[in-house]
Parts: C-alpha cells; structure tokens; sequence
C-alpha cells in the first residue's frame, strides 16, 4: 500500500495533506509514504522532517508512481496522477458542484475520487470532517483578520485618561466557524451577539456569553438543517430578519458573517442599505465571500470601503493558519483511512454509509447520487 502526498499547486494554497505525526502513523500500519519535496513548506514543515517520520522524498512523477492512494487537500489535477495504480483513490477537497468538469476528468481517468467535504456529519465521523476542523481555524482567523483592520480596542480599558468601551461584535450564522467566532471574540474582550436561522443554536449562544438576537414573531428552523446545515427560509423569515438584523447592525462595531448552504452561492445577510446605516470605522468579515458572499459588494482577499466601512474576506482563510490547519486535516485524513484499515488485506476498506456518501467516480463512472441529479 503506497499513499503519495503532491505539492499543493491551486493558488493561496498553503496548507499539506500529511504531516510527519500522520506519515508515522501510515508507516506504523505498514503503509509506504511518499511526499513531493517542498510539500510542507509553505505550513512550516520541511523535507528532513518527513523523512526522519520515515517518507520518501521525490519529484511529483516519482511519487505518483504506483500509488494507490493519493491525498492531498485540493483536489489534484488529472494530469498528475499520471503513473498511480489502476482505481487509484484521491480523498481531498473536490468542490463537487462547483468543479463539476473536474469530476468528470477524474471519471475519465478511472480514478477513484474521494470528496472529503461530503463526508456525512454523523458521529462515528466527526474526527474525520475536513469542513469541521477548517472552520474552526476560519471562525478564529475571522475575528483577529477583523481586530487587526479595526482600528480601535476589543476590551474595554479603564485608563487614567478615560474609559475606552468594549468593542460590539455580531456573528451572523453560528456553525463550526460562527461558534468559535463568538469564544474568540468574547476571549478578546468583546460585547458579542449571535443570530442564525436555526432556533436551537440559541442555547450555545447563551453558553458562550452571547446575546441570542432572533426573529420571534415567525418561525425558523425548530432543530437542525440537512447536515447539520441551515437550510433556506421562508420569505415572510427572510423579511422579518432583514429588519431585526438592520436595526441591530447600526449599532456594531465588527460584524462576521459565516452563513453556506451547500452547492448553493451563500445566502445574502448584508446590503448595502445595511452597511450604510453602520458606524464610521467598522468592520465585517465575510467568511463566505469565496462562495458569493454574505455582504454585498465583498471581494475574495481585498479590502472594500464602503460608507466608511471595512469590508474583509478570504478566499481560503484556513490556509492563512497552515500549520494548524495542515495538522488538522491530516489528521482528518488519517482518522478515515485508519478506520477502515484491513489488516488482512493491508489497505483500507470502505463501508457502504461513509464510503457511498464521499465517493464521487468509480470504475470510469460518477457514482455519487447527489451528482445525478
């Protein structure tokens, strides 16, 4: 069993898909490890570090060849994986709806294609769920981006010359990343408030020092959407958010929205007309913006001013804490392969529920049912 790792090539992409802790776990399994020099680089983990965890260290053709497994964190090119066994299996992130031509590449090429973002939210495989552990950095990354362009305090600081108020922080959608927006901010020091769409995030609002702001008069989502996701509203919900969400903005220093809805563009929360009404020197952070974006007039790694207002957003925030989130996704990686580990057979073997749900091509075929439709 070969398990090869390539250099990551999409652009602002920092992060690797193994780090020496999982290559030894792999090569405690009886697994070969093969890593393309230079792959760790750019998350701070250097060549003589894999390979005193036990790797090989090639060139990207010497280390596809004959690999029977292929990881990486974006989906490699086709081109790539030339030299790897017949069915050989990628797990990655694939973008499934928006790269569908990729997809169709990986069928032609008779490469197994493993989406590691439809990978089910199920107990059993929360340790191995890539969109948990990246969001989790991004809503912490979300704030301190925030903090840093803000041009004031978050806590408030009595001083011999004054008091400076805390900063007011509202965090629009309260997932993985909106949760650990709302801990980081409040560790900072902030005034922190929280809305989402769904009615029973509001205990862990509560939970974390937040004010829960929500519609009350129509109803929301009473639990969970699919998937541990929101799901779109109703318009009668959309309007009465609409207003609540304006009267509350104008009063914010720092807005972060976080709201996806998968193989969706990201639901709009902020318009103009919104951004209007806040303070001079304010700041939103759309954690979305590389899927449409949240807020209205939101560019993918720029700053926009907009009626005095900073608007902030990365096309992939993760990678902007590559160590951390190199060492999470591989471990994600690690957690799924391991799983399914047959000693006998010296390889993983994937199960019907978590196998059918991230398996995109198969035998020259796209297999995934939600790809079907």
């Amino acid at each position: 069993m070969r398990i090869a790792v390539l250099k990551e090539r999409a652009p602002g992409e920092t992060r690797v898909a193994a780090t020496p802790e999982t290559v030894k776990k792999f090569v405690a399994l009886g697994a070969a490890v093969a890593i393309e020099e230079g792959a760790g680089e750019s998350a701070s983990v250097s060549d003589a570090a894999y390979r005193e965890a036990g790797a090989e260290l090639g060139s990207a053709a010497e280390v596809a060849k004959d690999a029977d497994i292929v990881l990486g964190i974006q989906a490699p090119d086709v081109a790539l994986l030339e030299g790897t066994k017949p069915g050989a299996w990628v797990a990655a992130l694939f973008d499934p709806f928006g790269q569908r031509a990729r997809v169709d590449a990986y069928a032609k090429a008779g490469v197994e294609a493993l989406s590691m973002e439809f990978m089910p939210r199920i107990t059993r495989a929360q340790s191995m769920d890539v969109l948990s552990s990246q969001s989790n950095l991004a809503g912490y990354k979300a704030v301190i981006a925030a903090a840093d362009v803000y041009g004031r305090a978050f806590p408030m600081m009595m001083t011999a010359a004054g008091t400076i108020q805390a900063a007011k922080v509202f965090v629009m959608g309260v997932g993985v990343a909106g949760l650990q927006a709302i801990a980081t901010a409040r560790r900072l020091g902030a005034q922190v408030s929280a809305t989402d769409v769904r009615s029973a995030t509001k205990e862990q609002i509560q939970s974390l020092g937040a004010k829960p702001v929500f519609v009350e008069t129509v109803a929301g989502i009473e639990g969970e959407g699919s998937g541990g996701y929101a799901t779109e509203m109703s318009e009668e919900y959309q309007k009465a958010q609409a207003e609540l969400v304006s009267g509350h903005i104008a009063k914010q220093d720092i807005v972060i929205t976080t709201a996806l809805i998968p193989g969706r563009a990201a639901p709009r929360l902020i318009s103009e007309a919104q951004i209007a009404t806040m303070k001079p020197g304010s700041v939103i952070f759309d954690l979305a913006v590389a899927q449409g974006g949240n807020v209205e007039g939101s560019v993918a790694d720029q700053v926009v001013e907009k009626h005095g207002v900073k608007i902030v957003g990365y096309s992939n925030t993760a990678a902007h804490l590559a160590a951390d989130a190199s060492a999470l996704f591989a471990r994600n990686h690690y957690n799924f392969l391991s799983a399914f580990w047959d000693k006998e057979q010296g390889r993983p073997v994937l199960d019907e529920e978590i196998g059918d749900a991230v398996r995109l091509t198969r035998g020259g075929e796209i297999v995934n049912e939600r790809l079907k439709g």
